[in-house]
């Protein structure tokens, strides 16, 4: 027993010897799950996106129990692939939730129809024969079960009495658990195997992989690979064998202003440890300096797996507009803060946030535009209007704590496309802000904004885990094929 335990060990360090000995960092493809042909017109496919976004924010701030967090339907999401189980999956990324669940055959999924997207490979459910159970007096399984005492999980799972007062319970396996998100639920259990993670030299094989088996499901017949602030997402358990790859990670979401070519191209993953100067600048080679402006995470009793910053104001043109103190801090009821979230489309603000935002945006661009309300009902998106050029749209800045003020490129904030018109024929050019109101939920907890993936491409956005802040880096995300390759 002790030998093979020596054995397993050893073939762990010697795995990770190649990557632990070498700076470089690990690559890997986030593919957008987005087909433009599903969609009969652009203002379908707005529609489709606002809606979702708005129901995934909503999700996030009436949770009051550990439950992942709402993966979309297609339109919206980022998947990555990998080999589980000597299977290649695919599975949403993402940093608004902290366990890593898939499908695994029999699979059953209610309400499921046309909730594949085309776009998405490798969907069919998983094989987990040879896969382990995970014992009920595991980490794991008091993790992923809101850290309910191993005694009780244990109970659950039927082991005696006797067994449960000296801890002899390791022969039985965690209780399934239930997940519920925005509009959909899932039920699963806990396994164990190797992940192997491709595009590396030589593979990267991660043993004892801990993730979540679904054979039911309500509205989701796609996992989630998880990236939050967690025991179970996929940079924790990377981090405990291969800590320089799992500490911090990065992505740089390739712009696609949803044109159908945009979206195809493969936005980089970055997994790997990269040093800084004292200047703060990364360092990877002479050819990669890179100024990240940086915010510290904020820390949440309540919702302790979202990536959390404060956003202190916004500047519209040339006045600022101070943020309220419910976007800057966290209360000890965990309420307030701003979620960095890769699953999620549009950025969402608080009204009070909001309101005096759009208020200014229309001061400035009415001068010069007429507004269009019809296309305002049609997209979900608000304020829209009919325009020429986006030269007099009013440059946006969003200033977070630690005195760190990102530039949005305006296409990152202001949409520009074509509106057919009433009669069908007419086609007149329009543009809508891509920032969404979040509403007022005085009586929910958790996040009051969210920084949606649309306001982040372009930039690369850092997971600095070790050090607990999130920055951000305006990049051509392409160039980092060849760059970081």
């Amino acid at each position: 027993m002790a030998s093979s335990v020596f054995i397993t060990l050893l073939s762990i360090l010697l795995t990770f010897n190649t990557y632990l000995s070498s700076s470089k960092p690990l690559l890997l493809p986030l593919s957008h799950s987005l087909s433009i042909s599903n969609f009969n017109t652009t203002h379908h496919l707005l529609k489709s996106t606002t809606t979702h976004s708005t129901t995934r924010f909503r999700n996030h701030k009436q949770r009051h129990h550990h439950h992942v967090s709402l993966p979309l339907s297609p339109g919206t999401d980022y998947t990555l692939s990998f080999s589980l189980s000597s299977q290649t999956i695919s599975l949403y990324m993402d940093t608004g939730s902290d366990v890593v669940w898939l499908p695994c055959s029999p699979f059953s999924c209610i309400l499921c129809e046309g909730k594949s997207p085309s776009t998405i490979p490798n969907v069919k459910p998983l094989n987990i024969s040879a896969a382990r159970k995970v014992s009920c007096k595991s980490r794991a399984c008091s993790s992923v079960h809101s850290r309910i005492p191993s005694s009780d999980l244990c109970a659950m799972a039927h082991c005696p009495l006797e067994d449960i007062e000296i801890s002899d319970c390791a022969n039985f396996t965690c209780p399934p658990f239930y997940y519920a998100y925005g509009d959909g639920s899932f039920v699963a259990k806990l396994y164990s195997d190797t992940l192997e993670i491709p595009r590396s030299n030589p593979s990267l094989n991660l043993h004892n992989f801990t993730f979540g088996c679904a054979r039911e499901a309500l509205g989701e017949p796609i996992g989630v690979a998880g990236f939050g602030r967690g025991a179970l997402s996929l940079p924790a358990q990377l981090a405990t064998s291969s800590p320089h790859l799992g500490n911090q990670f990065s992505y740089c979401l390739i712009s696609h202003s949803f044109d159908s070519a945009q979206v195809r191209r493969p936005s980089p993953l970055i997994l790997g440890r990269y040093s800084f100067d004292k200047k703060n600048k990364r360092v990877e080679s002479e050819n990669d300096v890179v100024d990240f402006m940086y915010t510290p995470l904020l820390e949440n009793p309540t919702h302790p797996y979202f990536y959390l910053v404060g956003l202190e104001a916004v500047t519209i043109g040339k006045k600022r507009l101070n943020a309220p103190l419910s976007l800057t801090a966290v209360d000890k009821k965990g309420n307030g803060g701003m979620v960095v979230d890769s699953g999620t489309t549009y950025t969402m603000l608080p009204v009070e946030m909001y309101k005096p935002l759009v208020t200014e945006f229309s001061h400035r661009v009415e001068m010069f535009y007429k507004r269009a309300p019809h296309v305002e009902d049609r997209t979900g998106l608000s304020p829209c209007y009919y325009i020429d050029s986006v030269k007099k749209v009013p440059q946006l800045i969003f200033h977070f704590v630690g005195n760190s003020s990102v530039i949005m490129p305006k296409r990152n904030y202001f949409y520009e496309f074509l509106d057919g018109g009433d009669d069908g024929k007419s086609k007149r050019k329009v543009g809508c802000m891509m920032l969404m109101n979040g509403g007022d939920f005085p009586e929910s907890d958790g996040p009051t904004g969210l920084l949606g993936n649309y306001q982040q491409q372009g930039f690369e956005v850092m997971y600095d885990l070790e050090n607990k802040r999130v920055g951000f880096a305006e990049r051509k995300c392409a160039s980092l094929w060849d760059t970081l390759g």
